[in-house]
């Protein structure tokens, strides 16, 4: 008999229990509420709020509404955003509740700074993370067009390198997107302090302790159990990241967003089953993907 075990450290992080408590409590108390951008990248959970009145707006909806809106109540999700976007909001009259998350909202800031010190000599800000993902986006958009550099990992940063977009000649300041892997974010460090021809580099620790720590716990957790569900939304950056952490500790992975997605042949009479999430995963999900694969035996 299979024995199912979830992860305790699994679900959502801080950032996201604020944003979907303070949205619960304004369906509660409105019946409807706007949100710009998913309020989290799981479909299941996203489901749950839109069927309390939860809509979600994209930006391309923002540049097409007129002031027909003002006074209505508008979400900023815990990935923040661009001060433009804050600018378009208040255009709107829109009443707005900024869910940004805090270790966010202090990275936005220390970029601003960077900028501020760096640019006038020509040095640069390089951010490691997912090229078009909310939070980045909020982040570039905190200086000029151009005043921060993407880079995914460390074969990017080779290329940007290669074609002058990094110039390691000058003063470089080095940031993490808050979800991005420990590991890569050491890879990308080590190899632009190789590359800087005697200019200074500042790399500063911005990873979320949260999710720093949970990279390490969910090794530990793969590890221990024959074989590993991991439950995330198809659009979760963090997701992708932390199941391949998962496959590398235990090839017998599986990824799924929900327990529809379960098959009786991954598993073996007698497996000890751990089930895992990524921090934008509801602790609810867990428990039902944890049910069906009890209900498989």
């Amino acid at each position: 008999m299979m024995q199912v075990e979830i992860d305790p450290h699994s679900g959502f992080c801080g950032g996201v229990i604020r944003a979907i408590g303070t949205a619960e409590k304004i369906l509660d108390a409105e019946g409807h509420l706007f949100s710009l951008g998913a309020i989290v990248h799981n479909e299941e959970e996203l489901a749950r709020l839109e069927g309390r009145g939860l809509v979600t707006l994209g930006k391309a909806d923002l540049e097409a509404m007129d002031a027909s809106a003002a006074g209505q109540t508008l979400l900023i999700r815990a990935h923040g955003e661009p001060p433009q976007v804050y600018a378009r909001l208040k255009e709107l009259g829109f009443k707005v509740m900024d869910c940004t998350c805090p270790v966010v909202l202090g990275l936005q800031q220390k970029i601003r700074e960077a900028h501020a010190r760096v640019a006038p000599a020509g040095g640069q800000v390089v951010l490691f993370g997912k090229i078009g993902h909310p939070e980045v986006l909020g982040l570039v958009g905190q200086v000029p067009e151009g005043g921060v550099t993407v880079v995914e990992n460390a074969e990017q940063l080779e290329a940007r390198l290669a074609d002058g977009s990094i110039r390691p000649g000058y003063a470089v300041e080095l940031f993490s997107q808050t979800t991005m892997s420990p590991e890569g974010y050491d890879a990308v460090r080590g190899r632009l302090q190789a590359a800087m021809q005697g200019a200074s580099l500042t790399v500063h620790d911005t990873i979320c302790r949260q999710v720093a720590s949970r990279h390490r716990e969910l090794s530990d957790f793969a590890r221990a159990h024959d074989a590993v569900v991991f439950v995330s939304g198809r659009e979760s950056s963090n997701g992708k990241v932390l199941c391949e952490l998962c496959r590398r500790a235990n090839p017998r992975t599986w990824h799924i967003g929900s327990a529809a997605g379960l098959r009786p042949e991954w598993f073996r009479p007698g497996d000890r089953v751990g089930v895992c999430g990524a921090t934008s995963t509801p602790k609810w999900l867990l428990e039902e993907v944890a049910a069906g694969i009890k209900n498989l035996q």
